[in-house]
This record gives structure tokens, C-alpha cells and sequence, in this order.
């Protein structure tokens, strides 16, 4: 039976879009090309290219802007043929530059709404604290205005007690004495009132800061320094700039006008209209906007030649290249004494990718000095779990890249051993960084270093490297499940715990509370879904330090009667058992 034509259409469409999903771009960087082994000639008008080419991209780039700014249009033609026009450039270079200039409006945009979202999270971080100190202020008011009306009076709940004639403020690791009112009153209260006046004055201040700076970044039309800003301002920062203006501006313009990227075409020869490059002899030829044929010999890619020839020959051989085409972009970076050309062509993912599930995951939980991993069998059940350490304090950028590409490498290569996928968590911890800005110290200097982007780079390029798959979850309370649920039964850490709960809910499994801890759960609620549940007792049992649950009793009954059920004699200090007995309370009132 015939197809129509309709479902010819859609068949090949299905194929375009499987192809494009299959297919990704690598930049292959080739050998050092010296200056000194090229004609003279070559090196200026390479110079030449990127000094006209980064100008080109400068001007349709603040063209953009100024038309964004004021809402009118700033040329009579479009932008692309006014960049050709104004800095006399083919159709090629000026598409590139014009490509280069919206690219890099396009990531601007992108910025700012991130900025957006963390400066948004910066105010109610800020508004909350504010709220807290104000809390505190009011305290301590009236208990000053107590002390005026010579009745002492304090909150029942509160750090300020009155014991007997002593007045006391008791802290989690001590507790002062004051063994007067006067002394009280003004060497504790009224200097207190005075301190939270004057951080509230402070945070105020901050707060009207970031406000602005919000309605600037959803008001103005950003812009960018080519070359950088922090180089710009040094010609005035720095002494040897400043005595030697020269230099300044040598150094400047190579950071400006050091790199060209020529966007590639499926319909050319080879990919790109300005680069040929010959397979058999590793030339590479391409013209320069001042019309001059540039020559390089022995151009070789040490870690892709065969792929880079292999893309070219491809090109070659493609009958219909309108259709089936490949383009390959090219890179031309001047590094002062050498150039590094680049070339950027669309290559098949690895097609012998391990996506089974039918036996197992590898369950993965990324921390700031380590890696947990769980390995479940078929059924979800526990085979064994490990951590690979790691240290990154006091490492550059650099050095914490490759620390934990190595560390990517040893978790792919287990899990490639054991011919089972990856299971990840899908974590945003751009604005958890700027969301705690008033919490714990230690706690924020890790989530400083904790380099969760690095990691699940690195973790991606290696598994499809090797064949790997790589499944992401939603991170919602795994950790809180590890850690009431399987930390104890399995005698393991709670981050261990989390890369079990990780690998099973990417095979599906859901996670339901146990017997005793849903009793904690409001009727209402018990029909939610099971991370609703999670979350109400979570809330209820936040107070209490984690080793505590290695001595908890929750799978000893399946009713819950009172708080002392829930852990062991003595497994919890005073201030978390009365928080248990509130808990006790509220279930009373279920």
C-alpha cells in the first residue's frame, strides 16, 4: 500500500529531528602556528582580518543597543548591510560578525533575568532578616518599658529570664549573668536596642540598594566592555599603565581584537566559504577581508585530526547538501607569538549508549568534598555504596576542574563496569548561593566551594564519552528521606542514603513514609502526594541532628503513642525532646 505524501513528510521530518538530537558540535584546537615561520605578509593580514572583523562585530553589536535604548532605528538598511557597507566586508565575515553580535546581546539578556531571579532572592533573604531583627527589637522594648514601670516582665520563651534576684540571657553555649536590674538594663538591654536600631538602619540600606538595582536591571538595556571593564580601568589603576600608556594599549587591543569566528554553511564545498582545508597535505587556505590568500602548512589537530578530516571528507562526498549538508565553523586566535585555529563541526553522539534500566543504577550524590554512590540491582534493592573524596579549599578554578574531572572519570569507569546507567540529581544552586546570605557561616562558605555545575559537566562529558547514560531527577527531600528512612537500616551516611533514594527514584520507585512517621501526618494530608507528607514531617522533625537518627526507633512500632517511640533513651538532648513533645501535641489535635 502507497503512503501519501503527508506521511512521507512526517517520516522525514521524524528523521531530520532524531539526526539533529543525535548530532552535537566539538571544537577541535590545532597545533601552535608561529608567527615566525609565515610570510610577513600572512601576519598582517591576519592582523588586519581581526582588527576589521572585531570592529565590524563592536558596531552591529552597540547598534543594537543604542536602538534598544532609545526605540528608534539607528541605520536606513538592515544591520547586515550596513556592517558590509560601513567596514567594506563580504557576505561571509559580515554574517559572522553580525552572528557574533545578536549572540552575544542573546547571553546579555540571559544574564539579566538571572540576575533578576538572584537579586530577587537577595530582598526576601534581606526582608526576612529584617523581620527577625525587628522581632527581637520589640522584645527587648518591652522589656526595657517593664523596667520603666518598675515590674520587670519576660517572655516565656524567651533567652531574658529573671531568676530570683539574678536576671540571666541564656545562649546555646553560655549564659550570662546580671546580678542587678541596673546592670541589666543598661549593660544588656539598652545596648542591644541600640545595636538592632542600628543594624536594621543597615539592612535597610541594603535593601533600598538592591530594590534599585533591581529596577535598573528590569528598566535599563545592558551592555558589555569588550576587552574587559577591569582592564579598561586599569589604565588608571595600575602604576606601569600609568607611566606607560602605550602598553596599556597594546595590551588592550589584543584582548579586543584577538579572536574570529567564521559560522560555517551546509551548502558549501567543505562547510565554510572562507576555510578549505586540504586532508592530504594539512593546509589550511582562507581569504582575508583585505583580499589577501592565506596559506597555512602543516595545520594538525592533536586531539581530532582524524574526526576534523573525517568531517571535511564528509562534506566532500554529500551529494545533496542543501539537505544533508554539515556545516563547519572555524577559529582564528592570535596568542601573541603563535596563532590556535580552531575547528568547530557537528559530530555523532556516541550511538552504543547503555540507557537500561533492567538491572540497576549507579546513584549519585554530589556534595562540596566528595561524590556518595549507591549501586542498586533490577528490584531497587542495595548492593553497596562508597564515597570518592575530594579536596578543593584553597585550589583555583583551574585545579578544582581537574580534580573533579578525575574523579568523573573513576565514577564513569564504575559505572561503565558494571554496565549500568547514572542516576544525578537535577540541582539549581545559582540562587541557593545568594538565598542564605544571613545563615551559617561554615555552612555558606561550602556552598561556596560546592562546584555542583563542574561536576555534573564533567560527569555528562565523560558518560557520553563512554557510553554512559545519564539520568537526572527532581532533588525534592531525598536527602530527608536517606536520612529517616535507610540511614540507619543500612548503617550508612546520610549522603550515601541520598544517592540510594536517587538511583531508585530514577528507576520509578516511589518512597512512601514509614508506618509510624505517617501517623504524624494530618488526615488531609495523607492523601497528598507522598513528598507533600515528606514535607510535613520533615518540618516536624527539622530540629533534630542527623547522628540522632542512627538511634531512632521508627520501624519498631506502626503506631505512634508519644514522642519517646520515635528514638532511643538519651539519643536526643533536652531542647530536641521537648521539640518532640510538641510534636506529640499536635498529634494529639490531628
Amino acid at each position: 500500500m502507497k503512503k501519501n505524501v503527508h506521511s512521507l513528510y512526517t517520516e522525514t521530518g521524524k528523521k531530520l529531528q532524531e539526526r539533529s538530537m543525535n548530532m552535537g558540535t566539538k571544537a577541535y584546537f590545532s597545533n601552535r602556528i608561529y608567527k615566525s615561520v609565515l610570510p610577513e605578509e600572512y601576519v598582517s593580514a591576519i592582523g588586519h582580518a581581526l582588527l576589521v572583523f572585531n570592529r565590524a562585530k563592536h558596531f552591529a553589536f552597540s547598534t543594537v543597543v543604542k536602538e534598544k535604548r532609545s526605540g528608534t532605528s539607528q541605520r536606513e538598511a538592515s544591520l547586515h548591510l550596513t556592517v558590509k557597507k560601513r567596514f567594506s566586508l563580504d557576505d561571509y565575515y559580515t554574517n559572522s560578525a553580525v552572528q557574533e553580535a545578536n549572540a552575544k546581546q542573546k547571553s546579555l539578556s540571559e544574564l539579566n533575568t538571572l540576575y533578576q531571579s538572584n537579586t530577587d532572592v537577595q530582598i526576601q533573604s534581606v526582608k526576612r532578616k529584617m523581620k527577625t531583627e525587628k522581632a527581637k527589637l520589640t522584645k527587648l522594648k518591652k522589656i526595657k518599658q517593664s523596667f520603666v514601670k518598675g515590674k520587670p516582665s519576660f517572655p516565656h520563651n524567651g533567652k531574658e529570664q529573671q531568676h530570683g534576684t539574678l536576671f540571666a540571657v541564656h545562649g546555646k553555649k553560655k549564659t550570662d549573668l546580671y546580678y542587678h536590674a541596673y546592670a541589666f538594663e543598661h549593660g544588656y538591654v539598652d545596648v542591644h536596642i541600640k545595636r538592632l536600631q542600628t543594624k536594621l538602619g543597615f539592612l535597610a540600606g541594603k535593601l533600598h540598594r538592591l530594590e534599585d538595582k533591581q529596577k535598573h536591571l528590569r528598566t535599563e538595556v545592558a551592555s558589555v566592555v569588550f576587552g574587559s571593564k577591569k582592564r579598561f580601568k586599569s589604565q588608571y589603576t595600575i602604576e606601569r599603565y600609568q607611566q606607560r600608556h602605550r602598553l596599556w594599549v597594546k595590551e588592550w587591543e589584543n584582548a579586543r581584537y584577538r579572536k574570529i569566528i567564521i559560522s560555517g554553511r551546509k551548502d558549501s564545498a567543505q562547510g565554510n566559504f572562507v576555510f578549505r582545508y586540504d586532508c592530504e597535505t594539512h593546509t589550511l587556505r582562507f581569504r582575508t577581508p583585505s583580499g589577501v590568500f592565506v596559506e597555512v602548512k602543516d595545520l594538525l589537530f592533536p586531539y581530532g585530526q582524524q574526526q576534523v578530516e573525517s568531517a571535511v571528507l564528509a562534506q566532500q562526498k554529500c551529494k545533496d547538501k542543501k539537505k544533508y549538508g554539515k556545516p563547519i565553523a572555524w577559529a582564528v586566535e592570535d596568542h601573541g607569538d603563535y596563532y590556535i585555529f580552531k575547528c568547530m563541526a557537528e559530530v555523532e553522539r556516541n550511538p552504543y549508549v547503555n540507557y537500561s534500566k533492567a538491572d540497576g543504577m549507579i546513584g549519585i550524590d554530589c556534595n562540596v568534598d566528595h561524590f556518595a554512590i549507591s549501586h542498586i540491582n533490577g528490584k531497587g534493592q542495595r548492593v553497596d555504596s562508597w564515597t570518592l573524596p575530594f579536596d578543593l579549599k584553597g585550589k583555583s578554578s583551574g585545579q578544582i576542574t581537574k580534580i573533579i574531572e578525575a574523579e568523573a572519570i573513576e565514577l564513569v569507569r564504575i559505572a561503565q563496569e558494571k554496565n549500568k546507567p547514572i542516576a544525578i540529581e537535577k540541582l539549581n544552586t545559582t540562587t541557593s548561593k545568594v538565598s542564605h546570605h544571613y545563615g551559617n557561616k561554615k555552612a555558606n562558605r561550602l556552598l561556596s566551594l560546592f562546584a555542583y555545575n563542574k561536576m555534573i559537566s564533567a560527569i555528562y562529558s565523560r558518560a557520553e564519552k563512554m557510553g554512559v547514560a545519564v539520568f537526572s531527577v527532581n532533588p525534592a527531600y531525598t536527602s530527608v528521606i536517606g536520612k529517616m528512612k535507610y540511614m540507619k537500616r543500612f548503617g550508612i551516611s546520610i549522603h550515601e542514603a541520598a544517592s540510594f533514594v536517587i538511583a531508585r527514584r530514577a528507576m520509578g520507585y516511589k518512597e512512601t513514609l514509614p508506618p509510624m512517621l505517617g501517623e504524624l501526618v494530618p488526615e488531609k494530608i495523607r492523601g497528598a502526594h507522598h513528598w507533600a507528607q515528606w514535607k510535613v514531617v520533615s518540618s516536624y522533625l527539622k530540629g533534630i541532628r542527623t547522628h540522632a537518627f542512627y538511634r531512632s526507633e521508627l520501624f519498631a512500632v506502626r503506631k505512634f503513642h508519644c514522642a519517646s517511640e520515635l528514638f532511643s533513651p538519651r539519643a536526643l538532648t533536652d531542647e530536641e525532646a521537648k521539640g518532640l513533645r510538641k510534636v506529640c501535641s499536635r498529634k494529639s489535635t490531628f
